[in-house]
């Protein structure tokens, strides 16, 4: 009988630049789109209160960019979401078949 663990060694995990840049690139968008939308309800608020064009033409611009900041989070954080290691690649599809007839075997009649 042996004496002593079977576990494998274990792996230290370094510094990764990649994840900090994707941290910090998250938690700018989060911030640019909450003050976008802040800047969005407060023209809003102006537009309505004195009906004046620029402050609508502003909460459409403020609207666009509050919506490019969320994409660009939640796609930010897919990317940190695959370098730890939650989630991963989907599988390839199988490639086509040259020369294949669509509809099964009595479509070729």
């Amino acid at each position: 009988m042996s004496s002593g663990k079977r576990a494998g060694e274990k792996v230290k995990g370094g510094f990764r630049p990649v994840l900090l840049l994707l941290a910090v690139g998250i938690t700018l968008a989060v911030v640019a789109w909450g003050y976008l939308v802040y800047a969005a309800i407060d023209f809003g608020s102006t537009a309505r209160k004195d009906g004046d064009d620029q402050a609508w033409f502003y909460l459409g611009v403020c609207a666009v960019g509050a919506v490019a900041c969320l994409f660009l989070g939640l796609m930010l954080v897919v990317r940190f979401s695959r370098a730890i290691g939650w989630t991963s690649a989907p599988p390839p599809k199988p490639p086509k078949v040259v020369g294949a007839v669509k509809g099964g075997k009595r479509a070729a009649r």
